[in-house]
């Protein structure tokens, strides 16, 4: 297990407050990692990053950020370098998919905003930190796609298009960065996160009928992906997109 251990390691993770990064975060400070937990509302990141030293005796520093926000980025990337010196794993969650009725419906403002908060956050996140990382000790960075990116829906476009992007975003920059920083990707399906509270159960569950696993993953599933993209297991693994979908 000792693989799997991030003591002493620094954790960023963006849209770290709920859903799959809110596990995330969870799963690396039970890890030993210190963490940033970040997205737009600093209120609830601070709540959270309380619940964690409370529970795992690590630091937690909470930022509010929105990552769609090109010139909102570098001061979150100084502000974990500021309070720990380094950042060893950055995770870029952070993601949007509004609804629209149809395609011609997209305006061209809903496709900017999926696009920036899906693709460009990312990458100049990614930019900025990995940049650090490679002057220094070395990094993994794990970027949360969808299956989208490979399974495009007419209800999702401009979220597929930016999720394809990310994958690409993913494998240029494993290069760009190695050979001591790693970049791979986690190509996650449906996980039943707090948005899913809202969606047509009965019409969900048809839908899951076809899942290999026949049932959406609990948010926790997504962990051990992580764990294994952060940590010394994946020492040898760059520039992948991992699918963890029960079997889409």
């Amino acid at each position: 297990m000792t693989m799997f251990d991030l003591t002493g390691k620094v954790a960023l993770v963006t849209g770290g407050s709920r859903g799959l990064g809110r596990e995330i975060v969870a799963g690396f400070a039970r890890a030993g990692a210190d963490v940033v937990i970040a997205s737009r509302d600093l209120d609830a990141c601070a709540a959270y990053a309380k619940e964690i030293t409370a529970a795992t005796g690590r630091r937690a520093l909470a930022y509010g950020v929105h990552v769609g926000h090109w010139d909102e980025l570098d001061g979150l990337a100084d502000a974990a370098y500021a309070e720990f010196g380094r950042v060893d794993v950055l995770v870029n969650n952070a993601g949007m998919s509004p609804l629209y009725d149809t395609v011609d419906s997209v305006s061209e403002a809903l496709f900017d905003k999926v696009i920036a908060v899906n693709l460009k956050g990312p990458f100049r996140l990614a930019a900025l930190i990995g940049t650090r990382m490679a002057a220094g000790a070395g990094g993994s960075i794990i970027n949360i796609s969808s299956t989208a990116a490979a399974r495009p829906r007419p209800d999702v476009l401009p979220y597929a298009a930016a999720k394809a992007g990310l994958n690409a975003v993913t494998a240029g920059l494993a290069r760009a960065f190695g050979p001591s920083v790693r970049c791979n990707a986690i190509m996650a399906g449906t996980f039943l996160t707090d948005v899913s509270k809202s969606w047509d159960k009965d019409l969900f569950n048809e839908r899951a009928v076809g899942f290999a696993l026949r049932r959406g993953g609990e948010p926790r599933e997504i962990v051990g992906t992580a764990l294994y993209l952060a940590s010394d297991a994946s020492s040898y693994t760059t520039g992948a997109v991992i699918t963890v979908d029960g079997g889409q």
